[in-house]
This record gives structure tokens, C-alpha cells and sequence, in this order.
């Protein structure tokens, strides 16, 4: 029993992880970082191996939290920077507006990132972005829906304001 189930990881395991792990290199745009990530997704499935019942799910939400949580870290950074960079400057600081979609998806609000984040990036279908959330598929469709209109007006806006 042990065997197969460590097969059965194994397998799991060559199948998910470099898809995973390039899904997250296209969110976090560094290699070493998104191989990170997609480790402790696997790490953190394997220490619940036997009560997750949908694993690629779980490894896509878990990743997105930790990519998350390193677009935090990394906007902490960066604000950091830019308010000592801002003390040591004789000139006011204007922080540049940045229209990438990374950023604007950051952004948004958790209940429409996560479903984009998993449809778009993970390339869940609907039916399986509401069953690892708990939510209706309508209330999913509804949220990319949104998601998308808020990402579209706010492209807008960058592309006429840099005319």
C-alpha cells in the first residue's frame, strides 16, 4: 500500500511539476523563484497526500498563494527602496505607473484573482476552478467576467494616458 502510493506521488510528481513550474515562471519571471514555488507546492501537497482528493488543484491554489505572497514581499521591497531612495533624494519621487497585466492581476481583488489565476495561468477549465474554490460556476464565470472588464479598462486607461 505504502508502495503504490509513493508511486503514485512519483508520478504525479513528473507529470504536474514542470508544467506547474513553468506556470508559476510566467507569474514571478525568475526561474530559481518558480522552481521554489512550485517545490513547496509539492511539499505542502505531499504532507496532506491522503486527505486532498483533486492534487493538480490543490498544487495550482497552493502555488498561486505563493505567488502571492511573493508579489507581496516583493511590493514591500520595492516600496522600501523607493522611500529611502526618496529620503536621500533632494527632488520628489513620482512612481511610474506599471501597466503589465502581472501587476494588474496582483491587483485585483483575491475572489477574481484566484479564479484568473487558475483558468488563465493554470488552465483549470470552470468546472474545476469551482470546485477547488467552493464557489457556483456562474459566480466563477461571473468573476472572470469582472476580472476581465477591470483589467480592460485599466489597459485602457495606461495606453491613452501614454499617448
Amino acid at each position: 500500500m505504502k508502495r503504490s502510493r509513493e508511486q503514485a506521488a512519483s508520478e504525479l510528481f513528473a507529470a504536474l511539476y514542470p508544467r506547474l513550474a513553468g506556470w508559476c515562471r510566467r507569474l514571478v519571471d525568475d526561474d530559481e523563484t518558480a522552481h521554489e514555488i512550485a517545490s513547496e507546492a509539492f511539499t505542502r501537497l505531499w504532507s496532506r497526500w491522503t486527505s486532498v482528493t483533486e492534487p493538480r488543484a490543490f498544487l495550482y491554489v497552493t502555488a498561486a498563494n505563493l505567488v502571492r505572497d511573493h508579489w507581496r514581499r516583493l511590493d514591500r521591497e520595492r516600496r522600501t527602496v523607493r522611500r529611502v531612495g526618496t529620503e536621500a533624494a533632494v527632488r520628489p519621487h513620482t512612481e511610474p505607473s506599471d501597466p503589465s497585466v502581472r501587476m494588474l492581476v496582483q491587483a485585483l481583488p483575491e475572489r477574481m484573482r484566484v479564479p484568473i489565476l487558475l483558468h488563465y495561468y493554470a488552465d483549470l477549465p470552470v468546472r474545476e476552478v469551482s470546485a477547488v474554490t467552493g464557489r457556483k460556476e456562474g459566480t466563477i464565470k461571473a468573476d472572470l467576467h469582472a476580472a476581465r472588464e477591470l483589467l480592460r479598462a485599466h489597459l485602457r486607461r495606461n495606453l491613452d494616458h501614454s499617448r
